[in-house]
């Protein structure tokens, strides 16, 4: 009876033991997949577009005339009836059907200018997500290469960004695995917070940003900081490891994605991405994990932390 005392008294604080050895080394295995490289820039502000309306006359019969096809009170000066009777009616008509020209022509023009975002203008926010074998070693230098040289704080430097990272992914179609594309159309103020929150989101899966340029910021971490996953003193290189790109947009004007069920699917959003023109890009942000060299993703992490990825 006494022995089984101490036996239960002995094993709880080895248990405890093991279970908080066992957090701390899995703790440490996820450390090391969570290096993330990040190329972006822009912002959601109204385009700087004016208008103003045409200047109109109008000159009814017998002379006179009222600027800016601002007629609604004519009748002060002109009378609906007098002078020759039915000149008088005629008249009349002709200043009705002016009025009524004037209001549908005001119409349409404010239709148009809400259109072509004089007012509140329509903005997509774009995501296409590729998952990559870890093979694909050409393509991160690629990533790294393109962010060192960046100019990311013009629209014209983000398009080309834009542009050399949707052919950088469309040149190594040997290596997909995954892919996933969605697109939403907002208001400009709300696709701004839906743009920041999607980017946010997957900075959050990132331990760490060891390469960055943002805005003309560039920033990278010391070969020292940067994380070697390694298992029995050699690298971890195997079928079970991945490279995630993630390109998120922020565009004028309606830019629908295909779902994507196939390479095709995936191949014509990463085309359609890379052809938004730089008058129409407001913002953008380029991810891609693991970005330190040795760094592993393994297809756990893939499953934890990118479930919306379709395989192609």
């Amino acid at each position: 009876m006494k022995i089984s005392k101490l036996f239960k008294t002995l094993i709880r604080p080895v248990i405890a033991i093991a279970l908080v050895l066992t957090l701390a080394f899995s703790h440490a295995d996820g450390a090391l997949a969570a290096s993330g490289g990040r190329i972006g820039g822009g912002s959601f502000r109204a385009p700087a577009r004016s208008y103003s309306p045409p200047s109109r006359t109008y000159a009814p019969p017998g002379g006179g005339y009222y600027p800016g096809g601002g007629g609604f009170f004519p009748f002060v000066y002109f009378p609906f009836f007098g002078v020759g009777g039915g000149f008088g009616s005629l008249f009349s008509l002709l200043i009705l059907i002016s009025i009524a020209g004037f209001l549908v022509n005001s119409f349409r023009r404010s239709g148009d200018n809400d259109e072509l975002g004089y007012s509140t203008p329509t903005v997509s926010v774009a995501k296409v997500q590729v998952g990559l074998l870890a093979q694909a070693r050409e393509l991160k230098d690629d990533l790294d290469r393109i962010g060192q040289r960046a100019d990311t704080e013009t629209s014209e430097g983000l398009a080309q960004v834009l542009q050399e990272v949707s052919l950088a992914l469309l040149r190594n179609p040997q290596y997909w695995v995954y892919g996933n594309a969605e697109s939403h159309q907002a208001r400009l103020e709300a696709a701004g917070a839906e743009f920041n929150r999607l980017a946010l989101s997957e900075r959050s899966k990132f331990n760490a940003e060891t390469f960055s340029n943002v805005n003309n910021q560039l920033k990278q971490a010391s070969s020292s900081a940067l994380t070697v996953a390694e298992k029995g003193g050699a690298l971890v290189e195997s079928q079970g490891e991945y490279i995630v790109v993630t390109v998120l947009v922020g565009t004028q004007g309606r830019l629908q994605l295909p779902a994507i069920n196939s390479a095709e699917d995936l191949r014509r959003s990463l085309s359609q991405l890379g052809s938004v023109s730089s008058d129409q890009l407001l913002a953008l942000e380029v991810l891609w994990t693991p970005q330190a060299e040795g760094d592993v993703l393994t297809r756990d992490d893939m499953v934890a932390e990118y479930p919306n990825l379709k395989m192609v």
